[in-house]
């Protein structure tokens, strides 16, 4: 339950006028007054309502806030897009926000939101500070977690297994003959999502009886260059490699551009898989191996169910919605 001026003054023993005058930082009361509306207000996880100050009353929001790891990421482009389309139909509006796969920068943010008093908030991934969580869960906003699935969600939870999807990966470079095994990944000690592949990637191969031969993660951010380079970094140390598992498809062309310039053929004398079907894959002479996902599809379910949820509607707690491993050939 949202507190409001009333249940500040009435604990504060004040008027609400005052109340409103001490939050606004007006004057006109003792320092006592001021130091216990503050204590009551903090207590009670009293927000400003930055909506009323603006228009002088209480609004029916149309506001929906979401936060996403990078706003440079061309797949969570397409989760947006979703999003944006869905809410506009149904009469809502879209704030976008970027937490740099960090937990205390989503925490700032979303105490910045809420202050709008938005209809609901949307957050990436299933990692936050246990200060967003908790606020979150004061405010009582419908919240949809997306991407990375939880089945523990903080309302309602959209998305699949990052984990699933290395574990599958390597299961397929185990079956098209892979023993030797890599990772090239990114933002090392940042992206929980892309570590999550590569822990299901890595249990699956030591399952098969075929351990990661090794891997390097590097601390850029994923991109073409960050996949040759990191190819050349993993090959230079380990140069027996017969197949190399990447962060997303991006860098995984990345790693194509040095076998090319190495002179290295794909698929014969290493295979190439990447993550994410994103649209510069589609361009290559060789159909990338990778994972396609639904992101677009992912966005305008998360939408949906918030809308749902506003609205009163029957809303199932966690969605899947699923990925799928496309064979291409580079493997």
């Amino acid at each position: 339950m949202k507190a409001n001026l009333e249940d500040i003054a009435r604990a504060a023993g004040v008027s609400k006028m005052t109340v409103s005058r001490v939050l606004r930082g007006g004057s006109g009361f003792s320092d006592d007054t001021r130091t216990r509306v503050m204590q009551v207000a903090e207590r009670l996880g009293y927000i400003p309502n930055r909506l009323a100050a603006a228009f002088g009353a209480e609004q029916a929001s149309t506001l929906v806030g979401m936060c996403v790891p990078r706003l440079t990421s061309g797949l969570f482009g397409h989760v947006l897009d979703g999003v944006d389309r869905a809410l506009t139909r149904l009469g809502f509006q879209l704030m976008i926000g970027a937490n740099n796969h960090a937990t205390d920068e989503e925490e700032a943010w979303v105490r910045q939101l809420v202050s709008w008093r938005p209809a609901g908030v949307i957050l990436s991934g299933r990692t936050h500070s246990p200060g967003t969580v908790d606020l979150l869960r004061k405010t009582a906003l419908p919240v949809v977690e997306i991407w990375d699935l939880t089945t523990s969600p903080i309302d309602m939870a959209v998305g699949f297994s990052h984990h699933d999807c290395g574990a599958e990966m390597g299961l397929h470079l185990i079956r098209r003959g892979r023993r030797r095994a890599g990772f090239v990944g990114a933002l090392a000690r940042a992206d929980v999502m892309g570590a999550a592949r590569l822990d299901g990637f890595r249990a699956a191969l030591a399952q098969a009886g075929h351990p990661l031969a090794d891997a390097e993660v590097l601390n850029d951010a994923p991109g073409f260059y960050a996949g040759y380079y990191g190819m050349e970094t993993l090959l230079s140390r380990r140069g027996d490699l017969d197949a190399v598992y990447f962060h997303n498809d991006e860098m995984a062309i990345g790693g194509l551009a040095f076998c090319q310039a190495r002179g290295l053929r794909v698929p014969e004398d290493i295979g190439i898989a990447g993550w994410g079907g994103m649209e510069a894959a589609s361009i290559l002479p060789r159909r990338l191996t990778t994972t396609l996902v639904p992101t677009t599809a992912i966005g305008k379910a998360a939408a949906e169910a918030l809308v749902a949820r506003l609205t009163g509607a029957a809303v199932p707690e966690v969605t899947v919605v699923p990925t799928r491993l496309v064979p291409g050939e580079t493997v």
